[in-house]
Formats: C-alpha cells, structure tokens, sequence
C-alpha cells in the first residue's frame, strides 16, 4: 500500500501535510530534496538509448518536481500534472497539445486577459481561430461548435468580474462533439472544485497564486485525465518549459498550509464582502458566495468554498469621473498594497481593465476595483476600505 493510497480517506488538511513525498524515500526526511540536475547518467549504453529509466534528463523532471506533480494527482484526481514557469505558461500548453492549424476555439469572455493574449497573437499566427463565449451560455454553447472546434476554454469564476459558469453542461456538449475542455481553476483551488469531477478534461492552476502563496514564486500546474494527459506530456516535452526545482519545492512547502490558508482567506473576504454590499459608493458586490451575486447557485451547486478574492463595483454615474474616483480610492489605501496578482499573505488592490471584452461586458454603474483579502485583521482592512471609499466618494 503507497502512502497516497493510505492517505486518501483522511480530510484535507492531513492530506495536503503529507500527500507528495514519502519520507521513506529519501532515508526519513520530512521535506523532499531540492535536485538541481540537468544531465542524468545511465548505467550502459542499451539503457542511454531505450531510456528505460525514472530520469533522462533535468527537463524531463526530478524527484522534486515529481513531488509537487504527485500531490497535484492526489488533489485533482488526475492521470497526470506537469509544473510549468509561470500561469501563463500552464494555459498556453494546453492551447498547443490540442490545437492545429485551420482549428477553432472557444474561449470565455471573462478569461484572463494575457490568455486573450495568446490567442490573439500567437494562435492566430498559427492559423487557429478563436471564438469568444458568454460565460453564462451553459449548454447553449453548442450553437457556437463548429465541426473543427477541438477546445473550449472555461473560466470560473472569470476574472475581475466573477462570472459563474455551468461548466458540466459545457463539458457535455464539448465531448458529444469530440472536443476537449481546458479549465483555468485557480481562484478556486482543487480544495474548493475538482474540475475532472465535473467533466473537465485538463485542469490549470497558475500555483503562484494559493498552492505558493507568499508572493515570491512564479509556477504554473497542468493536471489531466487519461484522454488528454497523452498530448500534455508530449508537448510539455518539446515545449522543454518545465519549472524550476526551487520553486517547485517553495510550492510544495506552501501546499502544506494551503488548506488553512484558503480558510482563513475565505472568512475574511467573505465578512468583508458582506459588508461592503451596504457601503456609500459602492454600486454592487461581484463575489459568487453572496447570495445577491447572478451566478450565486451555481456556484453553490457545484463549488465547496470560496477564495480570498472578488471585486466592487464603485458607485460612479459620470464616465467622465471613473478613473479619478478609482484612482483616489486606490491611492487612499494604507495597508492594501496597488499590485498585480493575487493569492499571497498580504492584500492587493488593482483597478481593473475590462477595455479587451466583446460579450461579457464591464458593469455599468461604475469602475471595477478588484480586492485580494490577505491574511491582515478584517477590522484593519475594513478601516482601509472605508477611508478609501469616503476618498472616493470626496472625489
């Protein structure tokens, strides 16, 4: 019996402290080594070419990056996980196993807008068209199958504005028409929605964010099912993008403590959430948990928890006035630090840029401010709100 199959009855937190590395493995240590390795060598010259062994070469992976790969197995449930430079570099892959030239894909409108990037730039490039979705259309996105769409690309929630999407009835549809589907699943972690149980077939993670969680580590996972982990693995391997062991290890370390992390993230954003939906100069709350949020049942249905990020929509009727009154409330701020990314200790805010949406379009009543809830005292961070909000609304 392996230590994951030992592990797998037990709650979360147990399994995140324990799921990855083996003591046993590496004569009782805790925590996995850090294998800095490039060439590999084989005992003769039969093995060099058959490569009948665990290692080939630093690309291919160590003990340390098979340590993050197989606690990600163990979270996702997958037949496989690849850990890449950054998030990015984990929604890309996909796009390049799956895609060829002359095929079609559908991404959501409220996607991560470098992935928007990507497809725009580099996929166009290689002649494949993409097609942009309401994230709302659930099973209706079959109207938007064409015969050679071989991926559709989720989101959710979606970023900035939180969209909820059905992505079962999605993933349905997709299959019934032999395409894959992709799922960029960071804001929820594999603690809080298990893509592959819903009908996902590859599962991204930009690890930066919670499984990292200090700010300082720029990784990006990849976890598939048996159909699709054939392709991933392959291009993972051309693509030569794998992470470095380092930063794998940093990620494995901040694993351990994600479970309470995410926790404590949810409580706070949460409180802060709520209290915000009654606040002068504030329009509307996009956070998937409350109840007063369009895509809140689905979210129930479907997700175990919620994370440390969301957004408000500030209460600005004249155009004219949204940037400054963003920039005030922004530049009010004492203990919300003004920078991108999310998922680490301390809490963030960013104005942000709706510019790039065709379908899903920014809220109306005013500039979008998005909050990341770190692990501060809530009274701290509501203070900080409310005198930002008052400069706002002084503006």
């Amino acid at each position: 019996m392996t230590k994951t199959t030992r592990l797998s009855p037990n709650g979360i937190n147990t399994r995140l402290a324990h799921t990855g590395h083996d003591p046993e493995d590496f004569f009782g240590f805790v925590n996995p080594p850090v294998v800095h390795a490039s060439t590999v060598l084989f005992p003769d010259a039969a093995t060099m070419v058959s490569r009948n062994q665990k290692y080939t070469y630093g690309t291919h992976g160590t003990p340390t990056t098979d340590a993050l790969t197989s606690a990600m197995d163990e979270l996702e449930g997958s037949a496989g996980t690849v850990a890449v430079p950054s998030g990015l570099a984990a929604v890309t892959l996909p796009f390049m196993a799956a895609l060829s030239a002359g095929d079609h894909l559908l991404v959501v409108d409220s996607v991560y807008s470098p992935t928007r990037n990507f497809c725009g730039g580099m996929l166009a490039r290689f002649g494949i068209e993409t097609t942009y979705y309401d994230p709302c259309i659930g099973a209706g996105i079959e109207s938007l199958i064409r015969p050679n769409t071989k991926l559709v690309h989720t989101e959710a929630p979606g970023s900035n504005t939180f969209e909820m999407q059905d992505i079962p009835a999605i993933a349905e549809v997709a299959h019934a028409h032999g395409a894959l589907v992709s799922m960029d699943n960071t804001w929820a972690t594999p603690l809080y929605f298990k893509p592959l149980d819903h009908g996902v077939d590859i599962s991204i993670h930009a690890a930066t964010k919670y499984p990292a969680g200090h700010s300082d580590i720029l990784i990006g996972t990849v976890s598939a099912n048996e159909a699709a982990w054939p392709a991933i693995t392959k291009t993972f391997s051309m693509l030569g993008i794998c992470a470095a062991p380092d930063d794998a290890y940093m990620t494995l370390r901040g694993l351990r403590t994600m479970g309470v992390r995410l926790a404590r993230h949810q409580e706070s954003a949460l409180t802060i959430a709520r209290a915000l939906e009654d606040m002068r100069g504030v329009a509307t709350v996009l956070h998937p948990a409350l109840e007063s949020f369009p895509g809140h049942e689905i979210w129930k249905r479907d997700f175990g928890g919620s994370s440390g990020i969301f957004s408000i929509v500030l209460d600005v009727a004249d155009p004219a006035r949204r940037q400054a009154k963003a920039h005030a409330f922004l530049d009010a701020l004492q203990i919300f630090g003004l920078g991108y990314s999310w998922g680490g200790y301390e809490s963030l805010a960013v104005h942000a840029n709706l510019s790039d949406r065709t379908i899903a379009m920014p809220p109306e009543q005013g500039p979008v401010i998005r909050l990341q809830i770190g692990l501060e005292d809530v009274e701290d961070l509501m203070s900080d709100i409310e005198r930002a909000l008052a400069a706002a609304n002084a503006t």
